[in-house]
């Protein structure tokens, strides 16, 4: 049995399960003159007029099969998703913008939503498709401040080790549109939220920043997020003072729960972490594999994270009463503030590290992927390691703590050849990491 082929099977089962095609089929149906969505129900006969608008990188693709069921009775849409996550729609605009800074093409777009948010009424509907990668792409400039500010918070933000509450906190402090605000532009119409979630516990307010739903984050906290990650001394003055400003009390805060602006609104998660887990079990036992699902809310810095996957690995393999081979599953995401100047992600980092880890343990295989297809910088969605891929690639003068140390972990699997390549999957629920144990 080649295991490294087989966890890629494990893996793939897993993203199959959160497609978009599958999850709206399961939300969002047309019978007659009614639209199902979730528990929900709206007689279109009584909706003039219907507007589909979102963001990430599945909202594309979900985009499409919500075409499927609608057709032409969309009146207008606009969904913004990362390059290469583009497919063509016949009633909804589709925008490539920058992932995970923001461009030109992100704010130009995320005006164009403003206005088609403005043109709805009380007797319209607004879907909104909403996935991992729409806080960037989703992005406004603040009055005071101009493009390269927000870009190079962004930068900073990314690189600072931050996890993706921390970071959305700040960014929603610092827009008009995100943590609830795009709402005040679509009220008094009708709101249906469909929620691809890649964040751990699958919080609302966090996904996409929450464009359309209340936020309970402050001021403050976005400060402190800059203060605790130590790169509040390379933001922006002007950034800074807008943050400064709503700690006073100068600026309002986002809308939090209670406000009128969500009294018509209505949020579905469509799919999740747990579910992509859940499928990625059902393939390892139908390949013979004795399966645990060992954690959904793998987070924190890789190095910690290492510890406790390979510290369960070796209880999982050492203990006699459990039968052999065995899948472990983990799914969440963790973080990396970033040193170097090399190329990679968190999923090829955790999997360098890994295997740094394993190189004295015979038997075992270990897969870090992302759920989305895309890892850090690289068109790689992740890597597979085992206990010989530090040999072998010291036999070829590759130091892995060399390349670890440099954060470029994806020069390392390029040259070892270990990286897992999907393409653009157009889904995103976090990442899944496979463990075999022979």
């Amino acid at each position: 049995m080649n295991y490294r082929e087989v966890a890629q099977q494990i893996f793939i089962a897993g993203v199959k399960d959160v497609l978009p095609g599958k999850l709206i089929s399961n939300m969002m149906s047309l019978k007659g003159q009614v639209l199902y969505i979730g528990n929900q129900s709206f007689d279109l006969e009584k909706i003039n007029n219907i507007y589909i608008i979102g963001a990430g990188k599945a909202s594309a693709a979900m985009g499409h099969y919500v075409e499927n069921i609608l057709g032409s009775r969309i009146k207008k849409g606009h969904i913004i998703v990362k390059y290469g996550y583009f497919c063509k729609l016949k009633y909804i605009k589709v925008t490539e913008a920058g992932h995970p800074v923001p461009d030109s093409n992100s704010f130009h777009a995320t005006e164009e939503i403003v206005q088609l948010a403005n043109k709805a009424g009380e007797n319209d509907l607004v879907i909104c498709l909403w996935s991992g990668g729409g806080s960037s792409l989703l992005a406004d400039i603040p009055e005071t401040s101009v493009p390269d500010e927000i870009i190079i918070l962004n930068n900073l933000l990314v690189r600072s080790g931050a996890d993706i509450r921390e970071m959305n906190s700040v960014r929603k402090h610092l827009s008009k549109v995100k943590g609830g605000q795009l709402s005040r532009n679509i009220w008094p119409a009708n709101t249906v939220n469909l929620i691809l979630s890649d964040v751990l516990g699958d919080p609302v307010d966090i996904i996409a920043s929450g464009p359309t739903v209340p936020d309970n984050s402050t001021f403050a906290e976005a400060l402190k997020v800059l203060e605790d990650h130590q790169i509040i001394n390379q933001v922006p003055s002007g950034i800074l003072n807008i943050l400064y400003e709503g700690v006073q009390g100068i600026l309002p805060e986002t809308p939090k729960s209670g406000d009128t602006i969500f009294n018509k609104t209505v949020t579905f998660l469509a799919g999740n972490n747990k579910a992509s887990l859940n499928a990625s079990k059902s393939k390892a036992e139908n390949l013979g594999f004795n399966t645990f699902i060992i954690s959904d809310e793998l987070k924190g810095d890789i190095l910690n994270a290492s510890s406790y996957i390979i510290d369960t690995v070796i209880y999982y393999k050492n203990n006699n009463s459990i039968q052999k081979p065995v899948c472990l599953l983990f799914g969440g995401e963790t973080t990396v503030r970033v040193q170097g100047d090399g190329m990679g992600g968190r999923n090829q980092h955790l999997a360098l590290t890994a295997a740094l880890r394993l190189q004295d343990i015979s038997g075992i295989t270990f897969l870090s992927g992302g759920t989305d297809g895309n890892d850090g910088n690289t068109e790689m969605a992740g890597a597979v390691v085992d206990s010989e891929t530090v040999h072998d690639a010291l036999a070829i003068n590759a130091d892995p703590e060399k390349y670890l140390n440099e954060f470029d972990s994806y020069h390392f699997f390029k040259n070892t050849d270990g990286h897992i390549f999907t393409g653009p999957t157009m889904t995103n629920v976090m990442d899944i990491v496979v463990v075999l144990i022979e």
